[in-house]
């Protein structure tokens, strides 16, 4: 019997990501991808660089390493966690100020990343701590990605990565894409360029920022032949989710504006593409797309594509601010972890019969209720 084809996108929203690294960590651990077919990962942020340890690990492990997947995700979230006194100090510093200038406490200083005087202060703190992986984004991921091994590893049954940025001077959608050969450092910090933080990433000409203005994750782009390949379009596509989707009151203070809104634009880009997945699965449902234009677009789907989703705990999305997507304190880090990895094994627990395909679906996401949806409500 074939196994179900599986994509997995992960949402950006900073060191938040941990939770998508939990996530991750737990549909590993448990061979989920011996039990469907993974056809691509996508992320956006702190997903892109999640989904591309992943990634990697899959190529991997199919020319024989052994070390567990959920390890090498684990090993990268810890070099990006603040570890020693220095670290935990700097982290704390930068985190509280953002803190106390949101609730008016302090003045905000708005300076770019790209002036003499942030480069600097860079530069000094990078000096000051001493370990790159920690200060260098670049070092991090080179770390734990081989990007120049990455051409031996590919083949036409490998799984697609998809990264997603937005180019800054042309304002268009850039999903960078493992199927045309665009995987590469800097399609990976070009996709967690958080303005704010990081200049704008150079690639092939255009510059990028991240791409939570773009797409967060990307979704509809699993349905693009000449993004994933052929024979790559998923049955299903399980997001996970960082973003909070829903909220009990209206913002009032400055603070609980500023994180509502954040949330908010988080999550814009995403209920974009999922309208655009809904009509796709009216038009199948309906059987409106014919077999010469599917066969066109290389969409060989013909039943509708179920949308799945893993969320935070209510209980971590109300204990969580703005601030702390910028916080990469090892306790922070290690919470988030531990919820995804709970809310991992819940979804697997609750997804019926996920080895088989295809699977009988009772509505637009398919699947138990809480667990699955057709857009994030």
């Amino acid at each position: 019997m074939d196994r179900k084809r599986i994509a997995i996108a992960c949402q950006g929203g900073g060191s938040q990501c941990a939770f998508v690294a939990g996530v991750l960590r737990a549909l590993f651990s448990r061979r989920i991808d011996e039990r469907v077919q993974i056809v691509g990962l996508s992320g956006t942020s702190g997903g892109a660089l999640t989904a591309a340890i992943a990634w990697t690990g899959l190529l991997l492990r199919a020319r024989g390493d052994r070390t567990p997947i959920e390890d090498r995700i684990a090993a990268c979230w810890r070099d990006l966690s603040a570890q020693s006194y220095r670290e935990i100090a700097l982290d704390t510093l930068c985190t509280q100020f953002v803190r106390l200038a949101e609730r008016g406490f302090v003045p905000t200083i708005a300076s770019s990343p790209s002036s003499i005087g942030f480069r600097m202060w860079a530069q000094t703190a990078s000096s000051w701590i001493g370990r790159p992986e920690f200060t260098d984004l670049r070092a991090l991921v080179t770390k734990h990605i081989d990007f120049d091994a990455l051409p031996r590893l590919i083949d036409a049954a490998s799984p697609v990565l998809l990264l997603g940025a937005g180019d800054v001077l042309e304002g268009a959608l850039k999903i960078f894409s493992s199927a045309k050969g665009e995987i590469s450092v800097d399609a990976v910090l070009a996709s967690a360029a958080i303005p704010t933080l990081f200049p704008a990433v150079w690639v092939d000409g255009h510059a990028y920022w991240d791409g939570i203005f773009a797409s967060n994750p990307p979704v509809i782009s699993f349905l693009r032949k000449p993004l994933v390949g052929a024979g790559k379009i998923p049955d299903e596509i399980w997001i996970i989710q960082v973003n909070r989707a829903e909220h009990e009151d209206v913002p009032e203070t400055p603070a609980e504006i500023s994180n509502r809104r954040n949330h908010l634009a988080g999550n814009l880009s995403l209920q974009h593409e999922l309208q655009v997945l809904e009509m796709v699965n009216m038009l199948l449902a309906e059987g409106a797309l014919t077999p010469q234009f599917r066969a066109r677009f290389g969409l060989d789907n013909t039943e509708r594509i179920t949308v799945r989703f893993i969320r935070m705990s209510p209980e971590l999305q109300r204990g969580l601010d703005y601030p702390s997507k910028l916080s990469r304190l090892s306790s922070h880090i290690e919470h988030l972890m531990a919820d995804g990895e709970a809310q991992g094994a819940a979804f697997l627990a609750t997804v019926d019969q996920i080895e088989a395909y295809p699977q009988a679906s009772g509505g637009p996401g398919g699947g138990p209720e809480g667990v699955s949806a057709h857009r994030p409500t």
